[in-house]
């Protein structure tokens, strides 16, 4: 009679630990969607409100003085960086970035553009042209542009690269010597995410 009690008190012991390790998984899934709040944003650059940020008129020009807007690459992810023509080491590394951020897009590479705005009229270095073929290099008048891009704290707009959405809205921006990998993630997210473009 006692033997039979040990039994069935090992039984029922056996018994809630198959019921605990079914249940376990369970009990954490239901904790992790509910209790656990992931900390912080996810994306890397600042998101800036659309609604306030579209296109304006910049007075621009191609390289050989055709008049040109922005809204001519609608439709498209628009990667944008600004300098003045003399592009010294953080303008090219910016250009190299933005190329190979483009790449690293795979299949995607197509919806995403990259656009150069210049602020002088100074010429560009041939070997910089065509170096980075495919950038779309577009003359702008400045002081338009100031009003337009908001930068960080002690920064210019020639600090960040910008993303435009398909529909012609800037809507972020990357801080000042942006880390590419992280900035793949952010693109990566938007193209997937997005439908447009």
């Amino acid at each position: 009679m006692e033997q039979d009690k040990k039994q069935q008190s090992k039984g029922r012991w056996k018994l809630f630990a198959v019921i605990a390790v079914c249940a376990a998984p369970m009990i954490a899934s239901y904790l992790t969607y509910y209790a656990i709040k992931p900390q912080g944003r996810t994306n890397y650059g600042a998101i800036l409100d659309p609604r306030i940020h579209p296109i304006p008129a910049l007075g621009s020009t191609t390289l050989d003085g055709q008049p040109i807007s922005l809204d001519a690459y609608k439709g498209k992810w628009i990667m944008l960086m600004v300098n003045d023509a003399e592009c010294e080491d953080a303008c090219k590394k910016k250009l190299y970035d933005m190329r190979q951020l483009r790449v690293a897009q795979g299949k995607n590479r197509d919806r995403v553009e990259r656009v150069w705005l210049i602020t002088d009229d100074k010429p560009l270095e041939t070997l910089l042209i065509r170096e980075y073929d495919g950038t779309r290099m577009i003359r702008v008048k400045p002081d338009l542009l100031r009003t337009w891009l908001p930068v960080e704290p002690d920064a210019t707009a020639a600090d960040h690269i910008y993303m435009i959405d398909p529909l012609g809205n800037l809507m972020m921006r990357f801080p000042k010597n942006a880390d590419p990998n992280k900035i793949k993630k952010d693109l990566s997210k938007l193209l997937r995410a997005s439908s447009i473009g």
